[in-house]
Formats: C-alpha cells, structure tokens, sequence
C-alpha cells in the first residue's frame, strides 16, 4: 500500500508523535510512505516562518532527514484532472476546501495512495482513503 502524508502527518513524524512513529515503524516492507511538492513546500514554509533559534534547527533537522527518507512524488497531469473533479464536486455542495488540501486530495487519488492526516475535511472527498497515525 501507498501513504501519502498530509503536512500534519508529516509534523508529527518530526515531533515523534508516538502512534505516528508505532504505524510507521509497523508498515510492511512492500509499504511505500511519500510525499509530494505540497506537502514539502508547506513544511518548508512553516520552518521558514519559526523564529531563528534551538526549536527551529531542531526541526530543520528532523525535517531534512524525514525529507531524505521519504521520495516526494510529482504532481501529474492525472492529479490536475482529481483537482477540478473534487473542487466542483465540494462547490456544488457549498464546502470550501484550502488549495493545497486539493492538490493534495487529488494527489492521493491520482497515484491511489491513502492519504495520512489528520484533517477531517479530507473525509468528505469521494474515493479518498484517509488514515489518521495519531489515534
């Protein structure tokens, strides 16, 4: 089975959530865990936005080596095509989603991976899998 992390999930791998690390450390050899450009550039813009200090370095740290363990996979031309599927779809009944949630729903669906986080908004999306590691 494919994983794909939310930047949630991907925060909690780097704070050492417990369960979060248990699932991980759980997963079958033929588990793929992943990540894709949303999710690091979200990462990578929450660091930036942490004042320079002990805390900051702590998690570059752990976020760069997270980062080295896990591929990050490209947004497809199929993910494009989930995208407006799901945006219209979540319009049509009046629910909002942020962007990068999107691009992220739509990721996982175009490579048919479960998405791990802890979002409940992602539950509402038809066909998405979802796991939550912290529970």
């Amino acid at each position: 089975m494919t994983y794909l992390l939310d930047s949630n999930a991907f925060s909690d791998l780097m704070r050492e959530h417990p369960a979060a690390d248990t699932r991980l450390a759980g997963l079958a050899e033929a588990d793929a865990v992943i990540l894709c450009p949303v999710v690091r550039g979200e990462i990578l813009y929450g660091l930036g936005r942490l004042a320079p200090g002990q805390r900051r370095e702590d998690l570059q740290t752990k976020a760069v080596a997270l980062f080295a363990r896990l591929p990050c996979e490209p947004v497809t031309e199929v993910a494009g095509d989930h995208y407006a599927t799901v945006k219209l779809a979540r319009q049509k009944k009046g629910l909002a989603l942020d962007e990068n949630h999107l691009w992220v729903a739509a990721t996982a669906l175009a490579i048919g991976a479960t998405l791990v986080t802890r979002d409940t908004d992602f539950r509402q999306i038809a066909g998405l899998n979802v796991e939550d590691w912290t529970v």
